[in-house]
């Protein structure tokens, strides 16, 4: 008995779940972001140079950006490593990304979100320390800008908690 009432309990939990998922997300700029990028800029008043990888994962609700850096540590690793996830937040009416790497800790930093302004996605981190990134496309050796965004910088959050 109290293993049919605990298979009961899970099948109801199962249909509660598949009835909320949202539909599969179809947007015209994370479509765009899909592929293979470059940005380059400064961080932490350093110059940098990411090799940035999208593409859709988790049956098309997410973008996930796969971010490397082409600067190597000491063992020949990249310095820095990101994985990016953007989806759509239904109750916000907003684009949500959560943004991981390599130096671990999934605080407020990590969380942001973002309205869509023209062709931009201006996501906003809670953290001063912020920089511009920049897409650009290169096709076929013809290199056009993308967009450019603000974003906080996990490297310089980063360094700044080190030095204090």
């Amino acid at each position: 008995m109290i293993w049919r009432l605990m298979f009961v309990l899970m099948a109801v939990a199962v249909a509660g779940s598949a009835a909320a998922q949202q539909a599969t997300l179809h947007d015209p700029l994370l479509d765009h972001m899909a592929g293979t990028w470059v940005a380059e800029g400064t961080i932490a008043g350093k110059p940098t140079t990411h090799d940035i990888t999208g593409e859709w994962v988790l049956k098309h609700q997410y973008l996930r950006l796969h971010e490397v850096s082409r600067e190597k540590d000491a063992d020949g690793k990249p310095f820095y490593e990101a994985m990016i996830f953007i989806g759509w937040d239904q109750t916000q009416k907003a684009y949500a990304a959560v943004w991981l790497d390599d130096y671990g800790d999934v605080a407020p930093q990590s969380l942001a979100n973002a309205t869509r302004t023209g062709e931009a996605m201006p996501f906003v981190f809670k953290d001063p320390d912020r920089w511009t990134w920049t897409i650009d496309e290169d096709d076929k050796g013809k290199t056009t800008s993308f967009c450019a965004t603000d974003a906080a910088s996990a490297v310089g959050y980063r360094e700044a908690t080190e030095q204090a």
